[in-house]
């Protein structure tokens, strides 16, 4: 039987600290050792569900106990980044619900505090531990698409949930924007956004937005929580083949064309030629991503690794959010990230 390595408690307990809280709680390596939240009718919503956990209202007393190594804080996302700091600067460990802050300065100052400090901070970006979507990584690292990655191009599209506080850029765009940055392996170098606000004024519905890397491969995204279709996808084009995840398939999580264009003879004036081979449908881990994403917490903090999605992850990912959003503002404007060529 493993051994307890980390205890931790969970901040946030009213809409996806939940989650979060039953899976560090389920793991062998890790004591939820507090549950914490402003309300105390919240809490009392919980403590039949975590008999073990210490309940309180007050994050001093998780940051005052010298045996707790992390916190993961779980509550809106205008406090993230400033309970973030004052976690680290109490010298614990930090999970934080995306987006990680919602200025790229505040993100900096998370990630800057977590390496001036040598402390683990890390960023609930779910779908960069999923297995299928970690198959398709291997893909394109091993080069089986071929040469080159052309573009890769996201789908997250539902009618509801209507959100009054972000727009579906920052409500939706966080999953697609990490996963792409992951992907691809690079920082974005030129975005832009255009978004149509139908049932609340200033508030997009959808959004369609570009992202640009370095090496020119590119990235298109629509977001939307107003569309007849429930879709999460995520489509990579490459010289030789392509492949989709679909989330929303049980059995078909991953699915690799055999298809591409054949190379360009010297004749004039004839027409590029494509082939199109087998479709392969590989055997894809049923793993809970979310229980991946706590395992691998727990896994950083107990070795010191570098988290997947570090808070540079993270700031990169605030830096799209906040460059689209710009764009959006100025009718779809490409903005260059700052820094970049």
């Amino acid at each position: 039987m493993a051994t307890l390595s980390v205890r931790l408690g969970v901040v946030g307990l009213n809409y996806w600290g939940p989650n979060l809280a039953r899976n560090f709680d389920r793991l062998a390596t890790c004591e939820l050792a507090y549950c914490c939240d402003l309300d105390e009718k919240v809490l009392d919503r919980h403590r039949s569900s975590f008999q073990r956990s210490t309940f309180t209202t007050r994050l001093d007393d998780l940051l005052e106990d010298d045996t707790l190594d992390a916190v993961v804080i779980a509550t809106s996302v205008p406090t993230h980044a400033d309970l973030a700091c004052r976690v680290l600067e109490a010298g614990k460990h930090v999970f934080v619900e995306k987006p990680l802050a919602l200025t790229t300065a505040d993100a900096a100052r998370v990630a800057d505090l977590a390496r001036e400090r040598n402390l683990i901070a890390m960023v609930d970006h779910l779908l960069v531990y999923h297995p299928g979507l970690a198959a398709v990584k291997g893909m394109i690292d091993r080069g089986e698409l071929g040469g080159e990655t052309y573009y890769l191009y996201g789908n997250r599209q539902n009618l509801g949930i209507v959100r009054q506080d972000e727009n579906a850029l920052w409500s939706l765009g966080p999953h697609d924007i990490s996963v792409m940055i992951w992907l691809v392996g690079e920082r974005p170098t030129e975005v832009a956004a255009w978004g149509s606000s139908y049932l609340q004024p200033g508030v997009e519905d959808v959004v369609f937005g570009h992202v640009r890397f370095p090496s020119g491969v590119t990235g298109h995204l629509h977001l939307s929580w107003l569309d007849p279709h429930k879709m999460r996808k995520m489509t990579v084009i490459g010289s030789e083949r392509m492949v989709v995840f679909d989330d929303m398939e049980t059995e078909r999580k991953v699915t690799v064309y055999d298809k591409g264009p054949i190379p360009q003879t010297s004749t004039y004036g004839e027409y590029i030629q494509v082939r199109s081979g087998d479709i392969h449908i590989p055997k894809i881990d049923g793993a809970e991503p979310l229980r991946l994403v706590c395992e691998h917490f727990v896994e950083c903090v107990a070795t010191g690794a570098t988290p997947r999605s570090d808070a540079e992850a993270g700031r990169m990912v605030v830096e799209v959010l906040e460059a689209m959003t710009q764009s959006l503002a100025n009718a779809g404007r490409p903005v260059t990230i700052g820094g970049a060529a």
